[in-house]
């Protein structure tokens, strides 16, 4: 167990964290920007409304990024063609949608008291935590997951 931590906790997440501090001001910025400074808050198209909107935005720039910098400094994955972009947006659409969908309804459930704009940012930041826990474990044993050397 205790070399699994080690090896969970290697030079690998370190340089994730710095690269998802990057994409936090980037991608996240612009979520809560969309959502609070633009027409996006009154968005109501039934399921899809300004929260899911605004996040969906912030997450495709903030990924688009993140691909880049994580393929080539965090990992150093050297995987050629359409497979590890595929890989990589299937892991970050599962993330995200297993994130996000599960902060909106806790923070309703929990801050049933609060105004909807409390909510919603509380529900947003909520699911930013829970998107950067599910999305390094994607990555790393996913998306940009080693290859074994072959003897």
């Amino acid at each position: 167990m205790k070399d699994f931590i080690k090896q969970f906790f290697d030079i690998k997440f370190w340089k994730f964290i710095l690269v998802g501090v990057l994409n936090t001001v980037i991608g996240n910025g612009l979520m809560f920007i969309f959502y609070n400074l633009t027409p996006l808050k009154q968005a109501d198209w039934g399921f899809v409304n300004g929260y899911w909107v605004s996040s969906a935005l912030g997450y495709v720039i903030g990924s688009i990024v993140s691909y880049f910098l994580n393929k080539h400094f965090t990992f150093k994955n050297t995987e050629k063609g359409i497979k590890p972009i595929l890989k990589f947006a299937l892991n970050i659409a599962v993330c995200y949608f297993l994130a996000y969908g599960l902060a909106q309804p806790l923070a309703e459930w929990l801050l049933s008291g609060q105004s909807e704009t409390v909510r919603t940012n509380l529900a947003m930041l909520a699911g930013m935590i829970l998107f950067v826990a599910f999305n390094y474990i994607g990555q790393r044993f996913f998306a940009f997951k080693e290859k074994k050397a072959e003897l």
